[in-house]
């Protein structure tokens, strides 16, 4: 046994006692180890009293055996093994058969692989003894444990790595940095297997380690991230407390160094040097600087400024947030001749200023900008910029306004010419001395037409007219008392017959299209035509009104329907002008109220009633209507014309198809024959030598009456289709004399049947040449309708064959 254990001898007799019966009358004590078990089996119980009991030593066995046999674990044994192998031991449980083998006649357990107790730290088994011959319990089975015993065979691992932590420069000694922590897989509770202590093993300058607790900590008080933003600190682990022979594990902690702002702005240069044309507008870019920081992030951040006042006047400096850069631009306009070189003293500053570090020295560093003026042709100047103009609208042609100045602002100052932009003067109201700048009026000025004029007036250099400058000018036509005052509208007025003397008849106010700077003030009086006027008086309100008053009782409007009362008007001048107006009063008959019942005038009435805009809007509806009317006439008239020159169309060169058969002689419906009858005049036919003339055997007399027999043919039984054909001969050969006119008719053929028609024609159109040989008389047998056609017909024949004979 103390091979098998290996120095362990723990030995441990566990007695176990079976209670018999109820009213037995002893107990055993039973002493059991940690894990052990046992239960009883009443069959093996029922026949009285048995001592019995397991016998066995504490299962240890040690991990990670290298041996080449199996490694001895213990021996189970019962105290009624008498050792005649009558008892066989078998085990059951993890590992049983596999692991762990047992020899069943002494009850050696062996283990056949090799143990790891990181990975299991024990095994559970139960143990049986039975009768090798009947196979009986003869102890009851019992639980019993194999522990893995351990022993230093893993080393500390850090199983959260990679460790990365950060640390602010200069932070004082002792500030810490981060926390490792390495674990070791043997037993904690056994030795000092899994007992770890850290230390430092690169990296000790500047970093410490907390033996026990593994928290980082910073050794000295100068870390600077300009010099070093990082470092990469080894740790090692080891178990046993540290002790020799102890296994050990390591890792790499990286330690960034994070940025304070510590280091202040500077220029790299304390002078630079730019340059611009004078002519560069407002907000133009000049140049950038920058002034370095060996900081990074937001403690880079600047602002910039002008700190002398000619450059606050002349620049400006804005910061870019992206490249944290100065730009320095033009805020007033620049001019070479006033100033050639500019000098600008321009700051900068951190943003974020650390209190802590304040002592290091001032946060801030100045450079000087030289912006330098380059010179430029530049356009004349106006001078002074007025842009106001007035003069009398009655100056006469030629009467100067004003006069524009311009100068030439470079070194050489050209000699400038003057002009006026006619796009803003189409009528050439205004014309301009090209040498002097005098702008002179062009035609005869009316404020009452237009009181303003609004001109661009140019001027550029003698010997270069592309350098032109533009000067907007307003020119106002100052009024005259030209036009005289006028009565606002045709007064006219009403009075009853019984009206009173004194009554107020109408209010009078005037226009004058001229505008005083004093105002209007205008005077009424009677014309002197009307100085004895007894009826009617007027009376000047003060206010540039006038009233008209009756002045006498009563009025007959049979004897006098209408007055009409001259008006003077004359303004305030200078000079003052008059005009006479004239009040027409009409007398009514009113009702007791004094309302006008009716009046005698017919065009008072139609005043009152229809306003200008209403007999507008009547007059023009009644010459709409005369000129729809003459439209349509004219449309008739037209469409008369078009007509009679279309009846007067020659019609001979249509040619008109029949296809209709008709139903025989005695259809008198079937078509009409007067179309072809109206279409051709045979009068040409008289003189003619063509094959329808009376040479030809055609009946002489009337080409009319012939042409009227032409449709009866069956009555003329010699008249034949000749004429037709001489006619349609005759206009073919006319074409073809005049070579200078295409053809006058269009030569057709007409085939009523055509020569591919399966059945024999019925037209008379072939039957009557002499040369035809057709026989009509199966007619007779198509019935009634046909047997005229066919004795007609067979009648033809017979003196047709009497002719040739």
């Amino acid at each position: 046994m103390a091979k098998g254990l290996q120095g362990f001898s723990w030995t441990m007799l566990l007695l176990f006692c079976a209670i018999q019966e109820l009213g037995a009358w002893a107990m055993h004590t039973v002493v059991e180890g940690p894990g052990v078990s046992q239960t009883g089996d009443p069959a093996l119980l029922a026949g009285g009293r048995v001592k019995r009991g397991w016998v066995w030593n504490q299962f240890f066995v040690v991990e990670e055996y290298t041996g080449t046999e199996p490694l001895y674990v213990g021996k189970i044994h019962s105290d009624s093994d008498e050792g005649d192998g009558s008892i066989k031991y078998t085990i059951s449980g993890e590992g049983a058969g596999t692991i762990f083998l047992i020899d069943e006649i002494t009850g050696d357990i062996h283990a056949t692989e090799r143990l790891d107790r990181e990975q299991k730290t024990f095994y559970t088994l139960r143990a049986q003894a039975r009768d090798r011959q009947t196979d009986q319990l003869l102890e009851p089975e019992s639980e019993f444990i194999i522990k893995v015993q351990d022993i230093n065979d893993s080393e500390p691992r850090f199983l959260e790595g990679p460790y990365i932590g950060s640390v602010a420069e200069l932070s004082p000694i002792g500030t810490s940095v981060m926390q490792v922590m390495a674990s070791d897989a043997d037993d904690p509770t056994y030795g000092s297997s899994a007992r770890v202590v850290y230390s430092v093993l690169e990296g000790e300058q500047h970093f410490t380690v907390d033996s026990k607790t593994g928290v980082i900590r910073t050794a000295v008080a100068d870390l600077d991230r300009e010099t070093q933003d990082r470092y990469e600190v080894v740790i090692r682990a080891t178990d046993m407390a540290g002790q020799l022979g102890g296994l050990s594990g390591s890792t790499t902690v990286t330690i960034v160094v994070t940025d304070v702002n510590d280091n202040p702005p500077r220029f790299p240069q304390k002078m630079y040097q730019f340059s611009i044309v004078e002519t560069a507008p407002v907000g133009t870019a000049i140049g950038r600087v920058k002034a370095e920081d060996s900081d990074v992030g937001e403690n880079t951040d600047m602002t910039y400024q002008v700190k002398d006042e000619e450059g606050v006047e002349m620049f400006k400096v804005t910061t870019d947030s992206n490249t944290q850069e100065a730009v320095i631009s033009v805020q007033k306009p620049l001019d070479y001749e006033s100033k050639k070189v500019h000098t600008v003293v321009v700051e900068a500053l951190n943003k974020f200023v650390d209190p802590r570090f304040v002592d290091l020295g001032t946060f801030r560093d100045q450079t000087i900008v030289r912006v330098s003026v380059l010179d430029v042709d530049e356009p004349p100047e106006f001078r002074p910029p007025s842009n106001l103009m007035e003069v009398q609208e009655d100056a006469h042609v030629g009467s100067v306004v004003g006069i524009v100045t311009a100068l030439d602002p470079d070194t050489a100052n050209h000699p400038v010419r003057y002009a006026i932009d006619r796009s803003t003067d189409t009528e050439r109201i205004f014309d301009i001395d090209a040498n002097t700048g005098a702008i002179v009026t062009g035609k005869v000025l009316d404020r009452e037409t237009a009181g303003w004029h609004n001109i661009t007036v140019l001027a550029m250099e003698a010997d270069n007219h592309s350098q032109v400058s533009r000067a907007s000018l307003r020119i106002r036509i100052l009024d005259v008392n030209d036009n005289p005052p006028e009565l606002a509208t045709p007064y006219e007025a009403a009075v009853c017959e019984d009206a009173k003397p004194g009554q107020l008849i109408q209010t009078i106010s005037v226009v004058d299209r001229d505008e005083p700077q004093s105002g209007h003030r205008f005077y009424f009086t009677l014309a002197p035509e009307a100085t004895n006027n007894h009826h009617f008086s007027l009376l000047d309100i003060k206010d540039n009104t006038a009233a008209v008053h009756t002045q006498r009782m009563g009025f007959n409007r049979h004897e006098q329907d209408v007055y009409l009362l001259p008006i003077l008007v004359v303004d305030s001048g200078p000079p003052a002008l008059s005009s006479t107006g004239t009040l027409t009063i009409r007398i009514c008959g009113c009702d007791s109220n004094g309302a006008i019942q009716s009046c005698n005038s017919t065009a008072y009435v139609v005043s009152a009633t229809l306003s200008p805009g209403a007999l507008i809007a009547l007059l023009v509806c009644i010459l709409i209507l005369v000129v729809l009317v003459l439209l349509i006439l004219t449309l008739k008239r037209h469409h008369k014309s078009h007509l009679t020159s279309e009846d007067d169309e020659d019609m001979r060169d249509n040619v008109i198809k029949y296809n209709d058969e008709g139903g025989g002689e005695q259809d008198t419906e079937a078509y009409d024959m007067s179309a072809l009858r109206s279409l051709y005049d045979f009068s040409e036919i008289k003189g003619s030598d063509g094959g329808g003339g009376p040479g030809e055997g055609v009946p002489s007399g009337n080409p009319a009456s012939e042409l009227h027999a032409l449709p009866q043919w069956v009555q003329s039984p010699d008249l034949d289709f000749s004429v037709f054909r001489d006619y349609i001969c005759k206009k073919v050969e006319q074409a073809d004399e005049d070579l200078s006119v295409p053809p006058y008719d269009s030569f057709q053929t007409y085939a009523f049947e055509g020569s591919d028609s399966p059945v024999p024609s019925l037209s008379s159109i072939n039957t009557w040449s002499s040369g035809s040989e057709q026989d009509f008389s199966y007619l007779g047998v198509w019935g009634p309708r046909f047997r005229q056609l066919a004795a007609l017909y067979a009648g033809r024949r017979g003196e047709e064959d009497s002719e040739e004979s």
